[in-house]
């Protein structure tokens, strides 16, 4: 296990030698306040804590475990609440040791009357990281106002199979960029003090068939060069403070019992020195689920041992199961050691050690127009217009069928982390606490003279299509029809999609298909709209016989998000966001990723197809945009930095932002390599006929890769290069050769530097 004695401060380990057993042990755990009732984490249900308050502070706390997100408080009250215990805990125990406050944080802050923002997936979809590091800041700030100190997000688990009900969870297939994205959002969550958690180190979202807690078999290339490097750019470039284990086995191996992952590679080979928190309960299945442990004891032992620090979010096996054990003498009570100074070093850099509590906050604005303005921000850039037959922009549509399940949802915008569809679920009739406009609302508002008829037609999940042949008529009798369908994110089941809620296919849920392909029959162009959590196999809607006029796909958008498909829709607004996952073929095509080698893709061996509908990059926009010139030297050392450059061109008659994309592709190296590999991308605003070269400070450990001899080396040869507007399509191209070789080290972990520089003639772009 990683030292810590150089790096915990002298106050921190005075406060260790003065602890007993029963004080050290009270460091590593969590306690659930509010646990029983609703089930927000899996197998709750069985795990309810007995433990009274009272008799798990005794000696101090750890954590305390979603105290604002576990059901509907209000943030005020509970925080004059909240105080009131921190001073308690520095008051009536012996070493007066507040606890840390985590709460979920993945789109936005996870309480009553918080924003809530666009889901992850979108995040990616908007290939905009400055803005996301905004939305995590003000995230950060109202988790900091209200006493929290840990926000356990971001996810930087890479898409291996859109079946994963936890893919609205994620940022992308790319592990650059879920990467850049991710380091970007814990920046802004840490830039107010509030420390982020990566989620969930590592390869859960590898599981087999994408079922929830499934057996992992990823190789460990696989492992080095997809899964892990967005782990490692949030602690090398990011500072994440923290990370939370995954529930997953790889090969047999519990990550939760794994000193090769969370110690070996992540404090050896990644060099994080934080605290690692557990995944709630994954402790305990060490012995429940995964049947390695003899007891929970046993569990304690291996997870402390292999380099978990703090059990979440109750004590299931660090408290009592492990005093038992090593009151027995089966384990000896210094393993704790390591694990203390960790959290105790954490309490003190967040200023807990000197916390006095003296007053709660008394006003605290967690939606106001800084939350909105952001909300609203991000939403708008993260909508996919996927096709387009000039039905859209709809500025002058005065007759309107509105129709589809999600229409009128406000459920439909958010994802299975959001308060609402996370926790409110749970309590019908109470207020969602913050302003949801629905689709249709937003749609009327956009469209104030234009006669609007709306028709569900069908639910989400149902089969009763009782509704279809009124839609059909409202449809038949109007000049254009739009159909909402796709997702209701829940958990284990409460929903179509959110965790738990895996799929074995990919058409939309229950007859939404059929409602589609009725209201096309009328011959009125239609525009889809997906509001979903994952990408649906929708070929016939995009290229076949179902063809619709226009399709627009958003990844559940948040609390802004109607109004941001309402102005795509008018034209009020221009659509940027491009397809962070590629949009699958089928289901039987899965698992599918962009990022495959020559023999993963359509060959003429086998008569199975596995080419997507839409490929990752993919996005249209109101204008057009030419990418040219992509200049780069001849050659580069390898370990390098080269600087490539690419001109990108408004050639449409509106202003418009243009995602511009820089892949590569190795043909010849020692394994096999990705037909296509995203080495750099940046967002850029041009008005019509307007230029600017956009130059990229491009490290030659982008092209790395983990070699036979498990050593991560850039190897001598050539390099093709292209930019375009998706992976799969070549605009303009440029090749390098990579001259010597080069073992990537810790210093050449960073992101790719950029800038724009406008060319003469063309209007100035700022960068």
């Amino acid at each position: 296990m990683t030292d810590l004695h150089s790096q915990a401060s002298a106050r921190v380990h005075d406060l260790l030698a003065q602890m007993t057993l029963e004080e050290k042990a009270a460091q590593l755990v969590g306690y659930w306040v509010d646990q029983g009732g609703e089930v927000v984490a899996p197998l709750a249900d069985e795990m309810v804590t007995t433990t009274k308050y009272a008799d798990a502070t005794a000696h101090g706390l750890g954590h305390l475990t979603r105290v604002y997100g576990t059901r509907p408080v209000d943030p005020i009250e509970r925080a004059a609440w909240l105080w009131e215990e921190q001073r308690r805990l520095r008051a009536q125990t012996r070493l007066g040791i507040p606890a840390i406050v985590h709460e979920e944080c993945l789109t936005g802050l996870a309480a009553w009357k918080a924003a809530t923002y666009p889901t992850p997936l979108a995040w990616g979809a908007s290939f905009d990281p400055e803005l996301v590091a905004e939305v995590g800041a003000a995230i950060g700030d109202s988790m900091r106002e209200l006493g929290i100190h840990q926000g356990l997000a971001p996810v930087l688990d890479v898409i291996r199979d859109p079946r994963w009900g936890r893919v609205d969870e994620c940022i992308g297939e790319d592990p650059y960029l879920v990467g850049t994205v991710g380091t970007a959002y814990v920046r802004g969550v840490q830039s107010a003090g509030v420390d982020a958690t990566l989620k969930h180190f590592v390869g859960y979202s590898g599981s087999q068939a994408a079922r929830n807690h499934a057996p992992v078999h990823a190789g460990a290339r696989e492992v080095a060069d997809v899964l892990l490097p967005p782990f490692e750019m949030a602690i090398r470039d990011g500072g994440a403070a923290s990370v939370m284990n995954s529930y997953a086995e790889i090969d047999g191996e519990p990550v939760g019992a794994s000193s090769h992952y969370l110690d070996e590679v992540l404090r050896g080979r990644l060099g994080f020195t934080g605290p690692v928190v557990s995944d709630y309960f994954s402790v305990a299945f060490l012995h429940s689920t995964h049947g390695v442990a003899a007891d929970l004891g046993d569990a304690a032992e291996q997870a402390l041992r292999a380099g978990i620090d703090v059990e979440l979010p109750t004590g299931d096996a660090f408290a009592a199961p492990l005093l038992e054990r090593i009151r027995s003498g089966a384990m000896d009570a210094s393993l704790l050691d390591a694990a203390v100074l960790r959290v105790l070093a954490q309490k003190e850099r967040l200023g807990l050690l000197d916390e006095t509590f003296e007053t709660p906050p008394t006003d605290v604005d967690l939606d106001g127009e800084r939350h909105r303005e952001l909300a609203r921000r991000l939403a708008a850039e993260s909508v996919v217009l996927l096709t387009n037959d000039g039905a859209l922009p709809a500025a002058s549509a005065r007759r309107i069928a509105l129709i589809g399940p999600n229409t009128d949802s406000a459920e439909a915008l958010m994802g299975c982390y959001s308060f609402v569809n996370h926790v409110l679920a749970h309590h019908p009739g109470t207020p969602h606490g913050i302003e949801l406009p629905t689709v249709r609302e937003a749609l009327t508002a956009e469209y104030p003279d234009a006669e609007i008829t709306h028709e569900r037609g069908c639910g989400v999940e149902d089969h009763d299509d009782s509704g279809i042949a009124a839609a059909v008529d409202a449809a038949t009798a109007a000049e254009l029809a739009i159909v909402v369908v796709g997702d209701r994110a829940g958990l284990f089941g409460r929903g179509t999609v959110g965790e738990g809620n895996d799929v074995d296919h990919l058409e939309l849920p229950g007859i939404q298909r059929q409602l589609v392909e009725r209201v096309v029959a009328t011959g009125t162009p239609v525009v889809l709209v997906i509001l979903s959590g994952r990408p649906y196999a929708i070929g016939w809607a995009l290229d076949g016989d179902h063809r619709v006029a226009a399709a627009v796909q958003s990844f559940f958008p948040g609390e802004e998000g109607a109004d941001a498909i309402a102005g795509i829709l008018s034209g009020r607004l221009s659509p940027s966001g491009r397809l962070p996952v590629t949009l699958p073929r089928s289901a039987g095509a899965q698992p599918y990723s962009y990022l495959h080698p020559r023999l993963g893709g359509p060959i003429d061996v086998t008569s199975a197809d596995p080419t997507p509908v839409r490929p990752f990059g993919h996005g249209l926009t109101y204008t057009t945009f030419a990418h040219e010139d992509l200049h780069t030297p001849a050659t580069v050392a390898a370990g390098d930095t080269v600087e490539v450059s690419v001109v990108v061109r408004n050639t449409g008659d509106r202003a418009g932002a243009d995602v511009v994309q820089l892949y590569a592709h190795d043909p010849v190296a020692s394994l096999t390599r990705p037909v296509a590999q995203l080495m750099a991308y940046r967002r850029i605003s041009l008005e019509p006929g307007e230029s600017a070269r956009v130059v990229f400070e491009l490290p030659t450990a982008r092209f790395a890769f983990t070699g036979r001899d498990g050593r991560r080396v850039v190897e001598p040869g050539r390099i093709d290069l292209w930019a375009g507007p998706s992976c799969s399509e070549r605009e303009t191209t440029a090749t390098l050769e990579v001259t010597g070789e080069h073992t990537v080290t810790a210093d050449d972990a960073r992101i790719v530097a950029t800038r724009v520089d406008s060319l003469a003639g063309a209007g100035v772009v700022s960068p």
